[in-house]
């Protein structure tokens, strides 16, 4: 149904104004690889639909706008509709696109990684299937917190985090679905309130110091995407964020476009020995000397063998 309306168009049902948009994408883009490539499609205010093959976005354009956004893939295009409340400017729509553009990392190129994956037979898979770009959010901000809510704990735990503080400090968009809520908006809270209403545990004064570093200005992780400072180094003033770990740091300076570092933990570690071990546990020098013939790429090679399957397998979250 997306397809049949022309980019542009707009429909209202009740309260709800109706958008359609499309986005063209690179020849090398595939859509479902990409939503799909990582936990955050399952995160709020992310939301998927395997059957439909869908992904969906809550977007705050303004301190007092919310939309909701509805992504399905078309041909060298992504076609998104968008539910509002008002009609939206040209403004907006372009905010729209340059928000889900760099969601989807469409402005990344990717031919020299591919490149390098042809030299390998392993890796020839992935230029073939256009996988490699991994889906992250609006900000930095944000990926560095539910990040935060990855760290030791299971994956239900991490949404039952996510969802809690969204719903509790973001923005809602039609009574039901939220944006994801800014930092001067948790940094109001208390460290008592995260604990007991959004059960991030020893988490909560980790969550709480980032949001107000960032609120007061003492921190600006959205200069992260653009620093010329080498990623040794930027991995560093990652890591001065408390409760951000080897681990976390790896994996945020993934979605920066940086994959020197390979983001080990138990799911991982286990995936690995799996795959090259019989299941058989090996120390993490081991699985960094694997990869390290990779070069600069070798994060992003070691996340796209240890989840190949789940874009032809079953859904994992």
């Amino acid at each position: 149904m997306i397809r049949r309306r022309p980019p542009h168009s707009t429909r209202q049902t009740g309260q709800t104004l109706h958008h359609r948009l499309s986005i063209a994408t690179p020849v090398d883009f595939d859509f479902w690889r990409t939503a799909y490539s990582h936990g955050w499609c399952d995160l709020p205010p992310f939301s998927f639909d395997s059957n439909l093959r869908t992904l969906s976005r809550v977007l705050t354009l303004n301190e007092h706008t919310a939309v909701n956004c509805r992504l399905a893939a078309g041909p060298r295009s992504v076609h998104v509709l968008v539910s509002a409340s008002a009609k939206l400017s040209a403004a907006d729509r372009r905010q729209i696109q340059e928000q889900l553009r760099s969601c989807l990392r469409l402005g990344e190129d990717f031919g020299a990684f591919y490149d390098k994956a042809r030299e390998h037979p392993l890796y020839r898979w992935i230029p073939r299937s256009g996988a490699g770009r991994l889906l992250r959010s609006p900000t930095v901000f944000e990926d560095t917190l539910k990040m935060l809510c990855t760290t030791n704990c299971t994956w239900a735990l991490t949404r039952i985090m996510v969802t809690r503080l969204v719903r509790r400090f973001g923005r809602s968009f039609g009574g039901e679905l939220y944006a994801f809520p800014s930092a001067g908006s948790i940094a109001d809270s208390t460290e008592s309130f995260l604990r007991r209403e959004c059960s991030t545990g020893y988490r909560a004064p980790y969550i709480l110091e980032f949001a107000c570093r960032v609120d007061r200005a003492e921190l600006d992780p959205e200069s992260w995407r653009t620093s010329p400072l080498p990623t040794e180094e930027l991995f560093k003033v990652i890591r001065t964020v408390k409760g951000i770990g080897p681990y976390a740091a790896g994996n945020i300076l993934k979605l920066l476009g940086r994959y020197d570092y390979l983001g080990l933990d138990s799911w991982v570690r286990s995936r690995y020995s799996e795959l090259h071990h019989s299941g058989r546990r090996v120390k993490d020098s081991t699985i960094e000397r694997t990869y390290a013939r990779y070069g600069h790429w070798r994060g992003l090679f070691f996340w796209l063998e240890m989840t190949r399957d789940w874009h032809d397998d079953k859904f994992n979250f």
